[in-house]
């Protein structure tokens, strides 16, 4: 997570800074295009949040799709925690808030980020057990294979978010503006370079590389057994995880294609180029985690059902309207939902 700043010479303080290339258009941009990340945080409460209620509400945390949605909600919720700082900082260009936020702010971003892929990568394994080995997958699929699954998500999120816990920073330029982002210059004490490449690379591997490999994987193995199969319950149960995936790849991937071919050697032109386009994939990639809980809520059969009849228990007199739906529902959606989230 790198913002656009001049190419300043750091080495020798008596130097005169002269920034190669102008990044005061793209900085410009991202200060319009940050307007979107306080709807998202907004928009992410209050959808997550009504997930939670909905699953506390109606739901135990007795299935393994639950323990695992309930913990992506919260990676999510993490994740988006960090978007209104990330806002103020576009707008700004400056850093307001010191150096201890900063890092805070680093590593919460990652935090949420990282556990939010792996946690969807799970999710699309444990739907591949689910469909592929329905009659052997019962006994993996325990409580303590879900609670095991998540203590290691989470543990290897943390893991990888040392880099930012240690590179991130508030650090003056010679315009007097504050940045908060991995530090330019060496950390006395810590081999900065090789800890920056050691992250990058397994940002790379385990973070897109091996979430995207899994979830290739998976599908073709479901959509083999689907089509062999012929049936139209076993569609029903993954169509849910299936397009969460799917849209979240689409708009994460671009993104992170960009990153990596964001070359601080390339030419002023090449550079500003990928600068805007970054601009535009990061609103794309943060949306993913704003639109999500409207998947959950809203395509899911069960999260329909009790979210209509929450409507109807807070606002009684949408009963004669809503009921009928779901009595209407009640008999078709029995047994396709039964295993539906």
């Amino acid at each position: 997570m790198t913002f656009s700043t001049p190419d300043y010479d750091y080495s020798d303080s008596n130097m005169e800074p002269v920034p190669p290339c102008s990044v005061e258009s793209v900085n410009l941009l991202g200060a319009q295009l940050s307007i979107f990340f306080y709807f998202m945080f907004v928009f992410s409460v209050v959808g997550n949040g009504l997930v939670l209620f909905i699953i506390h509400r109606f739901e135990k945390l007795t299935t393994v799709t639950n323990i695992l949605l309930v913990n992506l909600v919260v990676s999510s919720l993490i994740f988006m925690s960090s978007l209104p700082f990330m806002g103020i900082y576009l707008q700004l260009s400056n850093w307001i808030f010191g150096n201890v936020m900063c890092k805070i702010y680093g590593t919460v971003y990652y935090l949420g980020s990282y556990s939010s892929v792996l946690f969807l990568t799970l999710l699309t394994f444990d739907r591949h057990l689910a469909v592929v080995y329905s009659l052997g997958a019962s006994r993996l699929r325990s409580q303590r294979y879900a609670a095991v699954s998540c203590v290691v998500v989470w543990l290897v999120s943390c893991l990888a978010c040392i880099k930012p816990m240690i590179l991130h920073k508030a650090f003056f330029d010679f315009e007097n503006t504050t940045y908060c982002q991995e530090y330019p210059n060496e950390i006395p004490g810590i081999q900065a370079k090789l800890l920056s490449d050691f992250g990058f690379y397994i940002q790379l591997i385990l973070f897109l590389i091996f979430p995207l490999a899994v979830t290739i994987y998976c599908y073709v193995k479901i959509a083999i057994t689907v089509l062999s199969s012929k049936i139209v319950t076993k569609f029903k149960t993954v169509r849910l995880i299936f397009v969460i995936v799917l849209l979240f790849f689409t708009c994460w991937t671009p993104f992170n294609i960009l990153m990596l071919m964001n070359d601080e050697d390339a030419d002023c032109e090449t550079r500003q180029k990928i600068d805007y386009a970054l601009e535009v994939t990061r609103v794309m990639a943060y949306a993913y985690f704003c639109i999500s809980p409207v998947f959950y809520t809203f395509v899911g059969k069960k999260f329909q059902k009790y979210f209509r009849q929450l409507l109807v228990k807070t606002f009684p007199g949408l009963k004669k309207d809503v009921s009928v739906g779901l009595q209407s529902r009640s008999k078709m959606s029995t047994q396709s939902t039964k295993n539906y989230l």
